[in-house]
């Protein structure tokens, strides 16, 4: 049996190559990154020119987790390009770095747990300082609505609170009411 099969022109190779290198590209650049908010809503991160006002400042962060408390430093500089966030501690050695840009997540940290995922961190960091008309839509998608309260931020399934943002000049705090976990975020916000 021969399974060579041989075409009379050969432009229908070409075509044949030309398809299937399109379809293995677009299967290679298609990962969205995602979390979930609250049980069957999955959040899709949204793309980084969807942020409300660029950054570039120094943060002092103090988070809770699990009866933990965390004390952490952080260079955080967050534009329509993506996000980059290293993180150190009093005496500034290295505590970890993270990088978003669209469809592009790196996180690496020594001393943070390793069941940490950086989708739920870049996910609090857009609940907080994204538009809040894309914010909208894309909890819109996943079943939650967002209110907002002058300066408070509320990301609700039905009734149930699952997320509170509080955005201060100086001071931005969250509380994520189903994951058990908070942090404030020290800062110059205006």
């Amino acid at each position: 049996m021969n399974l060579l099969i041989r075409f009379k022109h050969p432009a229908i190779i070409l075509i044949l190559i030309s398809l299937c290198s399109c379809f293995s590209q677009s299967d290679k650049n298609e990962k969205q990154h995602y979390v979930w908010l609250a049980n069957n809503s999955k959040f899709v991160l949204l793309p980084p020119e969807k942020i409300e006002k660029s950054m570039d400042m120094a943060q002092f962060i103090s988070a809770s987790w699990q009866g933990s408390e965390f004390y952490l430093n952080a260079w955080v500089q967050a534009d329509e390009n993506g996000m980059e966030i290293s993180l150190f501690n009093e005496l500034g050695a290295n505590m970890g770095s993270l990088s978003y840009k669209e469809n592009a997540l790196y996180f690496s940290s020594p001393v943070l747990p390793k069941s940490l995922q950086p989708e739920y961190i870049v996910a609090d960091f857009q609940l907080c300082f994204y538009k809040t008309d894309a914010l909208s839509e894309a909890l819109e998608k996943c079943g939650l609505v967002l209110e907002i309260d002058k300066t408070i931020r509320r990301i609700q399934k039905g009734n149930d609170i699952i997320i509170e943002i509080e955005l201060k000049q100086d001071t931005v705090i969250l509380k994520n009411n189903l994951r058990g976990y908070s942090y404030a975020l020290g800062g110059d916000f205006s």
